[in-house]
Parts: C-alpha cells; sequence; structure tokens
C-alpha cells in the first residue's frame, strides 16, 4: 500500500471526514441568513417597490374627467413639470437654508460635547435626543404659541418693536427645521469627532500648527464623513416637509409635500401628483448614492488630513 509522498495532495473525501460536516453547515447557515433575511425582504417587496411601480404606472397615465386616474401610456404628466418650479425651488432653498443653519448650529455644539464635554457629555446628549422623545407635531405646534401674537411678538412689543410678524414667514418655517432636525445634525458629527484621535491633534500643535490651523486641517476633514452624513440626515426629509409650512408657514411657504397634498387631495390630479413624485425621488436617490459615493471614496483612501 502506497503512502502519499511530501507534495502529493490528498483528494480522497473519505480521507477528510470534516469536509462533509462542513459542507453542511455552510448549508444550514445559508438557509439561516435566507430565513432572516425573508422578513425584511417581503417588507421592502410589499410596502416599498409595489407602491413604487404602482406610482410610476399612474405617472404614465392622465387625469380621469373626474378627477383620479385614467389608464395610458404617455409622458405627458412628466412636460408639465415647471409648472411647479415655485414648490420645487421653495423646498431646495429653504432646505438648504435650514441644513446650513442646523450645521452652524450643531457642529459647535457636537465639538465641545466631544472635546469639553467631560463628565456632563451623557447629560448634554440627553438634552440633544429628549425632543425626539416627544411628538414632532406637538414639538411643532409649540413654536406656533411662541411665535404667535401672544408669544415673542408680544414681549418685543412691550420692549418698544411694534408690529412684529413673526409666524407664517419663512423665518418660522427655518426655525422650525433647525428646531426638529438639529439631533439629526448633531449626533453624526458628534460620533466622528469622538473618533478623531486626541494625539493627531496634539502632534499637529507640536509642529508648529495653531489651534485654527488644528481645527481647519486636522479636525475638520476627519469629521467630513459626520458632516455630510447629518447633511444629508437632515436635508432629505426636509425635502418632503409637509407639517413646518403648514403649521409655521401659513400656507405663505409652499413646499414640494404641499404641492403633492394638493394634487392628490384637492385637485385629485393623480398622473401629475405621481410624476412629481417620481422626479422627487429619483432627486433623493441620486443625493443618497452621491453620499455612498463619498463614504466609499474617504473608506478607500483612507484618506487622513495633513498636520500642516
Amino acid at each position: 500500500m502506497s503512502t502519499p509522498t511530501e507534495g502529493t495532495v490528498v483528494t480522497n473525501k473519505e480521507e477528510r471526514p470534516g469536509l462533509p460536516a462542513a459542507h453542511s453547515l455552510e448549508h444550514r447557515m445559508r438557509r439561516l441568513s435566507l430565513a432572516l433575511l425573508a422578513p425584511g425582504m417581503v417588507w421592502y417587496l410589499v410596502f416599498l417597490a409595489a407602491p413604487m411601480v404602482v406610482l410610476v404606472i399612474y405617472s404614465l397615465g392622465r387625469r380621469a374627467p373626474n378627477g383620479g386616474y385614467e389608464a395610458a401610456l404617455s409622458l405627458q404628466q412628466y412636460g408639465l413639470l415647471d409648472t411647479r418650479w415655485v414648490p420645487f425651488l421653495n423646498t431646495v432653498r429653504l432646505g438648504l437654508a435650514g441644513t446650513l443653519l442646523a450645521l452652524l448650529v450643531a457642529y459647535p455644539l457636537a465639538y465641545f460635547m466631544a472635546t469639553r464635554g467631560g463628565r456632563h457629555k451623557m447629560v448634554l446628549l440627553a438634552l440633544v435626543v429628549i425632543p425626539f422623545w416627544t411628538s414632532f407635531l406637538i414639538r411643532t405646534y409649540a413654536w406656533v404659541f411662541l411665535l404667535g401674537n401672544r408669544g415673542i411678538p408680544q414681549i418685543l412689543e412691550r420692549l418698544g418693536y411694534p408690529n412684529v410678524r413673526l409666524l407664517n414667514t419663512s423665518f418660522a418655517v427655518l426655525l422650525g427645521i433647525v428646531y426638529n432636525y438639529l439631533p439629526l445634525m448633531v449626533l453624526p458629527i458628534y460620533v466622528s469627532l469622538e473618533r478623531v484621535d486626541v494625539n493627531l491633534r496634539h502632534a499637529s500643535k507640536d509642529l508648529g500648527a495653531g489651534r485654527w490651523r488644528t481645527f481647519i486641517q486636522v479636525t475638520l476633514p476627519l469629521s467630513a464623513p459626520g458632516v455630510v452624513s447629518g447633511v444629508l440626515l437632515v436635508f432629505v426629509p426636509v425635502l418632503g416637509e409637509y407639517l413646518i409650512p403648514v403649521l409655521l408657514g401659513g400656507g405663505q411657504t409652499y413646499f414640494l409635500g404641499n404641492a403633492l397634498y394638493d394634487l392628490f387631495f384637492q385637485s385629485r390630479n393623480w398622473p401629475f401628483g405621481a410624476a412629481v413624485a417620481v422626479t422627487f425621488i429619483i432627486l433623493i436617490m441620486l443625493l443618497i448614492a452621491a453620499y455612498m459615493w463619498f463614504t466609499r471614496k474617504v473608506v478607500a483612501e483612507g484618506r487622513e488630513a495633513p498636520l500642516l
């Protein structure tokens, strides 16, 4: 009986008794993974993919004489999108402004919590998160009373500034956006700043860089993923905002969400509303794709900010 010589590869399965067991375990793990994935896939297909297909089909139809949907195969509704430039521009303009204001407020707060919070860090985080424990509607209604005639304007009138109108203005809408979405901006920036190695800042200072230069060339670039995440988490839901413009804008500020509501429920022009919604969803998907490209690029390059 010959024995395997050096360099001989043993391929007989009988001489590798562990192989069938490993194959069986791998098969069971694959089946378990599919079983765990199934509920999420069913949810995705029923509540996301199917409505999207219906929305696209509706956008290719035409408005029925009495409102609603009538089957057709036409891109006519997409040709009417230019009639909705006003709410679209309002949404983008105030959405960008609100996101920028939220960033300007959130970054210093997150920086303070990450670098100076000390033992009060958890308290500060709790104060940031606590507003999310209450209803979005209640939080927004609170500003209706604060900005109404018997709120801040009445105080300003007693101080010698009469006829100040805060409610039903773009300012009120921006204030509502910043207040309601600020935690979504603070938390990812805080996490990014927490991960910045303190030794990098110390090394930058040892090499002669001042605080401002260290912040610009070390801290800010390393916290960029958190900034981008926060901007996306705020800007995307603001694009579909409906409640804040209604309660704080009073109909004076018309967002795309308000336009969709009017198209579906007031004028009952479902095909045109579907076309606007599909275009809106494509815009959001492009923003998310840009974010994913950015994060993959940062991870792949392992980007590090220069110390000087």
